[in-house]
């Protein structure tokens, strides 16, 4: 048995593809170091990074790392967008994160479906280790945040 790299649920060797999250299996000749991870508010492992990620952990881009290196990153439909996440469910103008002083934000922009965090829609709210923000069919997983004031 082996655990899954996106989830951290534990498959048999011979998968190629995660049953809980469908997530594509590295190959038996296929090799990584080890990393460190969390274990999530949901019971899921993600890697811990060097800075803030979000990790999709369901829907169409399942594993893909979105590091927030920046100020402030745009979430939406609209290629342009810094993280986009193409989805019919996802607004073009979805969301946006904020980065201060190492704690990050997630605004709501007036997104038709709304953004959720741990399961609460928010029109802002502040990140921390092992939150599950959700966006149209995209579930991620939040890493390196901190909590604060």
């Amino acid at each position: 048995m082996t655990e899954c790299r996106a989830c951290g649920a534990l498959v048999d060797d011979d998968e190629g593809m995660c049953p809980a999250c469908g997530a594509s299996l590295p190959g038996s000749t296929e090799s990584f170091a080890p990393v460190s991870s969390i274990l999530t508010k949901t019971g899921a492992r993600i890697s811990v990074s060097d800075g803030p990620v979000l990790v999709v952990r369901k829907g169409p881009e399942t594993g893909e790392s979105f590091y927030i290196d920046r100020p402030s990153l745009s979430i939406g439909r609209d290629p342009e967008s810094d993280i986009f996440l193409n989805d019919m469910t996802v607004s073009r103008k979805h969301a946006h994160l904020e980065l201060v002083d190492g704690i990050v934000f997630i605004h709501d922009d007036g997104s038709l479906n709304g953004t959720y965090v741990n399961g609460v829609c928010v029109d802002r709210a502040q990140l921390a280790d092992g939150d599950v923000v959700q966006i149209g069919t995209f579930q991620m997983v939040f890493s390196g945040g901190r909590t604060g004031s």
